[in-house]
């Protein structure tokens, strides 16, 4: 497959977000117009001149998008749903930005939102049965493996515990966060465990809410009077699943992958990113992540932690928006919610969570399946 980087190029132009909040009875649609028009105004462009629009869903319904975009306006566009667990947004920005990529539009959204309806895997329907019904919970999936990076590298539960520390200090500052409230180590070791070393605040919070992003060509920039300096290019976007690994955990070998491809086709070194955003569903994720992206040396990432390189104004700023455990995992929006958080750091409109002189970003997500999907953004300048 070519990469971005072959086509011409695609630029972030705006982005929106409704907070993300625990289940309410807001309908989806509320959600997903508010994330729209939020994008619209910060692009300065009517929904009009949208070409096409990807919607990142997961646990909703089938068939949301049109009662949702029917309050924009019926413009006869084309309109997809994507789904891909977790990665659900990052997968349809991916494609709206393909799409501009390829010249087929100039102008595209990618839009995510969910409300915690509806979950299913596919094991029952693909008839497979066993006792553990063929999964593990996901907590207890990450307890296991923080179990064993704690036993490998001689980390302490107070280390993974000050992942959450600064993760919800970043969502603190943060007005679409889920979780806004700053805690101490002793907090976040407080029981009761849900699995393993994990504690509550150690797991993020599954809500609802929405994000939406506008992606746009040079041509639609220059056509539409598009402030091209608060522009962020999307430099690669790359899309794995999972492989047969020799004994490494399969969401660390593929994110090594997938993120070391995404790094390759922008031409960026590890050490060139100012910005990460990742899936930290669970603090040891971090850990185990910065490492696989090269961030820090192989079991060097508590450390790091404590050391403060992965503090605002440290090294590089992980989860500045204070990351799925701070500022929520809707599933749908997560991916795409990541994209503005980037977006807005490299533009310099951080505010109290912005970290100096961002140009480089990266958006990382995983999913059950399991796949992987990799944005690298930088601004102009």
């Amino acid at each position: 497959m070519r990469p971005l980087s072959s086509l011409r190029p695609v630029h972030v132009v705006g982005v929106g977000l409704h907070p993300y909040q625990r289940p309410s009875s807001t309908p989806y649609t509320a959600l997903g117009v508010h994330a729209i028009r939020a994008a619209l105004r910060d692009a300065e462009i009517a929904w009009s001149e949208v070409e096409s629009a990807y919607t990142g869903t997961a646990s909703t319904a089938m068939a949301l998008s049109r009662l949702m975009y029917r309050h924009l306006g019926s413009t006869g566009i084309p309109m997809v749903q994507v789904e891909n667990a977790s990665a659900s947004g990052s997968s349809a920005l991916r494609q709206a930005a393909f799409e501009v990529a390829a010249g087929l539009s100039d102008v595209s959204i990618a839009v995510g939102v969910d409300k915690p309806l509806t979950f299913s895997l596919p094991q029952a329907a693909a008839g497979v049965h066993d006792l553990v019904g063929s999964r593990a919970a996901a907590v207890t999936h990450f307890a296991l493996l923080a179990d064993r990076y704690l036993h490998e590298t001689g980390t302490t539960p107070e280390h993974l515990a000050a992942v959450a520390v600064k993760n919800h200090r970043n969502g603190a500052l943060n007005p679409y966060a889920q979780r806004r409230t700053p805690c101490s180590i002793e907090e976040v070791l407080e029981p009761p465990r849900i699995s393993g070393v994990l504690t509550r605040l150690q797991c993020t919070p599954v809500g609802e809410g929405a994000a939406a992003v506008v992606v746009a060509s040079d041509d639609a920039i220059e056509r539409l009077g598009i402030d091209r300096a608060r522009a962020v290019t999307i430099c690669s976007s790359a899309s794995r699943s999972e492989q047969v690994y020799d004994g490494e955990n399969f969401d660390v070998a593929l994110t090594r992958a997938t993120v070391a491809q995404a790094l390759y086709e922008a031409g960026v070194e590890p050490g060139e990113l100012d910005v990460v955003e990742l899936h930290d569903a669970f603090t040891i994720e971090e850990l185990l992540y910065v490492e696989a992206m090269g961030l820090c040396e192989p079991g060097g990432a508590a450390e790091a932690v404590a050391a403060g390189r992965f503090d605002i104004g440290g090294q590089v700023a992980v989860s500045a928006s204070g990351g799925l455990l701070s500022m929520g995992h809707p599933i749908g929006p997560t991916g795409i919610g990541q994209i503005c958080e980037i977006t807005t750091q490299l533009r310099g409109e951080g505010g109290a969570r912005q970290h100096p002189r961002a140009r480089t970003g990266l958006a990382h997500m995983v999913g059950v399946g399991a796949v992987c999907v990799v944005h690298v953004l930088r601004r102009a300048g």
